[in-house]
């Protein structure tokens, strides 16, 4: 059995009574439930299109993913208002919601990256969700509004005390000039972002060490090579009091999904953020890799 890694407790987060009640729910009573996490999102509908269905076209009809959040035991499933005005009703109590507050569609350039509100944390509470969601985009030119937006919704996750995950996505010309937006450089300053702004999880990328580009990543970025875990756990430290989701991005194949979950764990994530790799996936491989996922998460539990 691996040995678990000590995550911040929610004592160590100084949560309020509302935001504790919440992330219990989540973390201890649906899921795992052993303190980790294990997120379906099924935001990318917006953010990508429906292209990305075509791999399976059931997923393309959110009840379908709602029946595996429920079958494959999930923490949670994270989506769009409209989406959870239309589904969630059914599933009430069975599966708790994240609700996504701001997106946008992938057809301008990310280089002016930007997620204006599709919804408020008003429609959270409303809806019975146990956490927001809200995307940043660090290093983006439009990083002031994108701030000050994200500063708002903060604010009015204090008053209902609702849990606030950011996904913390570095974007833009300048980034990509310094090493490039899966940089540890970028997603680290990511994780560190997300923290000082005042957010309790932050989802981040896998950074990845591209020889390549070390001569561009600023000092000393450009001579830390790392492997997974050694990068994971860099951007957990930086995120100090923050816990942090892993995202799985791009669908992979099954080692590769496993060995991202994996090395997220051992490195000290409170756990996984994974779409596409799962609902991409016919529905008995989609229940087989939860069990999987449930499987190897079994051995990094912790106690509130």
């Amino acid at each position: 059995m691996t040995a678990a890694v000590r995550r911040p407790t929610f004592d160590h987060m100084n949560l309020s009574i509302g935001k504790r009640t919440r992330l219990h729910r989540l973390m201890y009573e649906h899921g795992p439930g052993n303190g980790t996490l294990m997120m379906l999102p099924i935001d990318q509908g917006l953010e990508h299109g429906p292209v990305d269905f075509f791999d399976n076209p059931d997923a393309i009809d959110p009840d379908w993913i709602y029946r595996l959040a429920v079958e494959g035991n999930f923490s949670g499933i994270a989506l769009h208002v409209g989406l959870a005005e239309k589904y969630q009703k059914q599933y009430a109590g069975r599966v708790p919601l994240l609700l996504k507050i701001n997106g946008k569609t992938n057809i301008p350039s990310d280089d002016e990256a930007f997620s204006p509100l599709t919804s408020s944390v008003e429609d959270a509470v409303r809806l019975g969700a146990d956490a927001v969601g809200y995307t940043l985009y660090v290093g983006s030119p439009a990083q002031d509004v994108d701030i000050a937006q994200a500063n708002e919704v903060r604010r009015e996750c204090e008053r209902y005390g609702m849990p606030l995950v950011i996904w913390s996505y570095p974007r833009g010309a300048a980034i990509k000039a310094k090493g490039g937006i899966d940089s540890l450089y970028a997603v680290d300053y990511a994780a560190r972002v997300a923290c000082e702004i005042g957010c309790d999880i932050v989802k981040l990328n896998e950074p990845k060490w591209e020889a390549d580009k070390a001569s561009v990543l600023p000092k000393p970025y450009n001579t830390l090579e790392f492997n997974d875990v050694e990068g994971l756990r860099k951007v957990v430290k930086s995120a100090g009091r923050t816990l942090v989701l892993v995202s799985g991005g791009s669908k992979m194949g099954d080692d590769a999904t496993l060995q991202k979950a994996r090395a997220a764990m051992e490195a000290g994530c409170v756990g996984l953020i994974f779409g596409r790799n799962m609902w991409q996936r016919k529905w008995d491989g989609a229940l087989q890799m939860s069990s999987q996922m449930h499987d190897l998460m079994k051995d990094y539990g912790q106690a509130e």
